[in-house]
């Protein structure tokens, strides 16, 4: 082989070794396995294993309440443990029950847990465009749902109910909604088998549900043992990584109409008055603005 041959062969291979180096660097660059999944969890403590009572949710620090916040934390800890087998690379826990239910010795590695009183932004803090899904855990049905253990809507005291653009919705919605603002979707909904049906119902097939136990009335349940419902948490939570890209977020037209009614605690009569207020919501991040 002459002198410029043998140099343009040694050019070639040189120069495919390198394309050969650096291909699996473009696959693994760009490859699924290595992006970000960012996943906000949003709590409340009625749909939880084991609670199905306002004593334990209601009044803060009292021997039921302390309890049912160890069942909290026990089915939290399962959760996490699902989406981050499944892949969430990152996962932020805001506390949503009013009284605030999150025991930071039971805390869960491999998440970060917000709590306490005030805080900007509410229960949306921190939530933003870069998280890939919302995950609502320990939900309840929306006020009036006959078989929904601990139905609420905002107050179970004022017996609050919302409707935005006619529709009448619960605290899954409202949360959605404020998710669906930053274009993030709904991927797990986690409680009793009337949340989950709702969830369905707002959100369609593709949200990934785990019924933590079946509603009787609003304080009577068939309630599930905790090492049936945390492994259906667990797989639940695996397989909500892998709906993301089924999922859409829940989108509301705006200006949204809203209207509310609940009872007014002044009147003591037997049959209170319900008083009605009626507004208009210009943006959905200000869904919940007093």
């Amino acid at each position: 082989m002459d002198e410029t041959k043998k140099k343009k062969s040694l050019w070639h291979t040189s120069y495919g070794h390198r394309i050969l180096f650096f291909l699996p660097l473009l696959f693994t660059s760009f490859s699924p396995a290595s992006a970000q999944i960012r996943i906000f969890i949003e709590t409340d403590l009625e749909g939880v294993s084991g609670v199905y009572r306002f004593a334990q949710t209601r009044e803060k620090d009292t021997p039921a309440n302390l309890q049912a916040c160890e069942y909290f934390m026990g089915d939290l800890a399962a959760v996490v443990r699902g989406l981050r087998d499944g892949g969430a690379t990152e996962i932020l826990i805001i506390d949503g029950h009013g009284t605030q239910a999150i025991i930071p010795h039971l805390m869960e590695p491999g998440a970060r847990y917000v709590t306490g009183k005030p805080r900007p932004e509410s229960n949306h803090w921190g939530l933003d465009s870069t998280y890939s899904g919302v995950v609502m855990f320990g939900f309840h049905a929306m006020n009036g749902t006959p078989d929904g253990v601990l139905n609420h809507t905002q107050s179970s005291k004022t017996e609050n109910k919302y409707w935005y653009n006619g529709v009448e919705s619960g605290e899954l919605a409202q949360t959605a909604t404020i998710a669906g603002y930053f274009g993030v979707p709904p991927i797990l909904v986690t409680g009793d088998v009337a949340t989950c049906r709702e969830a369905v119902k707002f959100f369609g097939n593709n949200i990934v549900t785990v019924a933590t136990k079946q509603g009787l009335s609003r304080e009577a349940a068939v309630l599930y043992p905790f090492a049936e419902t945390r492994k259906a948490l667990y797989e639940g939570s695996k397989r909500a990584i892998a709906a993301i890209p089924k999922c859409k977020p829940y989108l509301i037209k705006t200006p949204i109409n809203a209207k509310m009614e609940y009872i007014d605690l002044k009147d003591t009569s037997p049959s209170p008055k319900i008083i009605t207020r009626e507004w208009a919501i210009p943006s959905a991040i200000q869904l919940l603005d007093k």
